[in-house]
């Protein structure tokens, strides 16, 4: 098992988590920079003691399983070279997260490898488990998505979304090391930064999932708008549903019961959730209310965006894609 890209949050908290898991043996991390570095001393609360090295795909010895934690485009001839070697990849950019080229070159641009689109399935575990269990290439989603997509699966499954508006906060750390005027503290610090306004990225992934839970919301276009907030880790989506027939209090909390009854890592709240409840965590918690006075729906969904939204999430696929128990490292 190895790591591509160790030196960002998402990769250094992927190689960190699979570091102490007792199903794989984590033997390299990779990076971009901080060549020579250990990654317990560039992070030193991962504790993980391995020297960061440049991705050298011809000198890797057998290598059963990696993750890839690189920006869109550089990622992708990566994920081909490692599965040209037998690897099976969990991605966690966006190269792989879209099925459709035409929707991923108009918001991403040029795809460098479009012939892997179709070998690679979405890697929400919830709603892709049996797939994944099999998959060559994993798209691990997008944080947004995965708060959100949750959030509104048991609506999409029944047919009840007419239209919905997501609204989004996330703690700086989805921002990434690389900071500008927008992440940096003097601006992040007690403030709430709207950004990527009706133009966000993650929205053709929403729009796709929803559309493939239920086929009527193919062609919906979602309004999402997302947020940074005076936080380190934390997201939560509020989403806003017009549904298409008026449904009841008793019927939406049995709807959402049954829709996770099973899932190790989705709990259903009874109270609105706050983000300091999944710190630290794989878990999303997900509560519904009905507005009475509107007839709208309100789904919030909270997780830890480095996580769930990210990096234990692709530790969850992992389980799934070698038969291991499924919260295996992640409890």
């Amino acid at each position: 098992m190895i790591v591509a890209g160790a030196t960002g949050f998402a990769g250094a908290l992927s190689a960190h988590l699979l570091w102490r898991h007792p199903g794989f043996r984590l033997v390299a991390v990779t990076g971009r920079s901080e060549v020579g570095r250990r990654l317990d001393e560039l992070y030193p609360r991962y504790r993980v003691p391995l020297t960061i090295e440049e991705l050298d795909l011809d000198g890797l010895d057998r290598v059963d399983a990696a993750v890839v934690a690189y920006p869109h485009a550089a990622a992708a001839p990566t994920v081909a070279g490692l599965c040209e070697r037998g690897a099976r990849v969990v991605d966690l950019s966006a190269d792989f997260r879209l099925s459709s080229l035409e929707t991923y070159e108009q918001w991403y641009g040029q795809h460098p490898r479009p012939e892997l689109l179709s070998k690679a399935v979405y890697g929400l575990t919830e709603l892709h488990r049996e797939a994944i269990s099999g998959a060559a290439i994993v798209a691990n989603p997008g944080c947004y998505p995965t708060a959100s997509v949750l959030g509104l699966a048991p609506l999409a499954r029944a047919g009840l979304i007419a239209d919905v508006v997501i609204d989004a906060k996330q703690g700086i750390s989805g921002a990434g090391r690389t900071f500008d005027d927008t992440t940096h503290l003097s601006m992040a610090g007690e403030n709430i930064l709207p950004y990527n306004v009706a133009r966000h990225r993650h929205t053709p992934e929403i729009e796709e999932q929803l559309a493939e839970l239920d086929p009527a919301l193919s062609g919906l276009a979602v309004q999402f708008q997302a947020h940074l907030v005076p936080l380190d880790q934390g997201e939560l989506a509020s989403c806003y549903v017009t549904p298409t027939r008026t449904v009841a209090a008793a019927e939406l909390a049995e709807l959402y019961a049954e829709a996770y009854a099973n899932e190790p890592f989705v709990e259903v709240a009874e109270e609105p959730p706050g983000t300091r409840e999944v710190r630290d965590t794989n878990f999303c918690r997900v509560f519904a209310a009905a507005d009475g006075h509107t007839g709208k729906l309100v789904v919030l969904a909270a997780i830890d965006n480095l996580w769930k939204g990210t990096s234990s999430q692709a530790i969850q696929n992992l389980n799934v894609m070698f038969g291991l128990p499924e919260a295996m490292g992640l409890a």
